[in-house]
């Protein structure tokens, strides 16, 4: 995250809480399993696969493909438009999340479900050099590997604030999650409206800092 100016870096923030609004959306309604933490799935597949549970095993194979199939969609999308990759990534994200929208409206939760796993897939693709993640929106566990590091290394004379960054994408998704559980209980899957709009907005956000100077 050191390699990104501020605005980026809070652009990240913002990201990472939309993950987390999304991913607490699908744990909810997919009852336990993960829309952006594959870790998860691949625990709840494996464990599937050892009891024989074909309908978790399709459940949590599904969306691990889905998931991949949107990573591979957002990284040719950025090797397709370079100039514009980090726009152009997360209008796409915004675009399956308001397809998605339209499928619960249609009565197809489902699929609306598994979309919301290709968004995060697709939004992993936001923060990229040469084909690799130098930022990962949607899994925490190697944001707080990061925090951690860097913490232990400013204790003994590291750079003095450089586990802050990873703190505050800890933290935005947290508090994404937190956001996303408060509004399914009070508007169920309506609440991708509220996601769609945030991303469009986040979208018109990223396009703005990103443009050519």
């Amino acid at each position: 995250m050191r390699r990104y100016d501020r605005p980026f870096i809070a652009a990240a923030i913002g990201l990472a809480a939309l993950a987390g609004f999304i991913d607490a959306l699908g744990f909810v309604g997919l009852g336990g399993f993960f829309v952006s933490f594959m870790s998860g799935n691949t625990t709840r597949l494996g464990v599937a696969m050892g009891n024989a549970a074909w309908p978790a095993m399709v459940r949590g194979g599904g969306l691990i493909l889905t998931f991949l199939a949107g990573v591979m969609g957002g990284t040719l999308l950025a090797h397709a438009l370079p100039r514009w990759r980090k726009p152009a990534v997360l209008a796409a994200v915004t675009a399956i999340l308001a397809v998605a929208a339209l499928c619960h409206q249609g009565g197809n939760d489902p699929l609306a479900l598994f979309l919301l796993a290709a968004a995060m897939g697709v939004e992993n693709g936001t923060f990229q050099r040469d084909g690799e993640v130098t930022i990962g929106l949607t899994y925490m566990t190697g944001t707080l590997v990061r925090f951690g590091q860097r913490a232990a290394l400013a204790l003994v004379g590291g750079e003095r604030w450089a586990w802050a960054p990873h703190l505050m994408l800890w933290l935005g998704f947290l508090a994404g999650v937190a956001a996303g559980a408060c509004a399914y209980r009070q508007a169920g899957l309506d609440s991708l409206w509220i996601a769609t709009a945030a991303a469009a907005g986040l979208t018109l956000i990223v396009g703005w800092i990103s443009r050519p100077r």
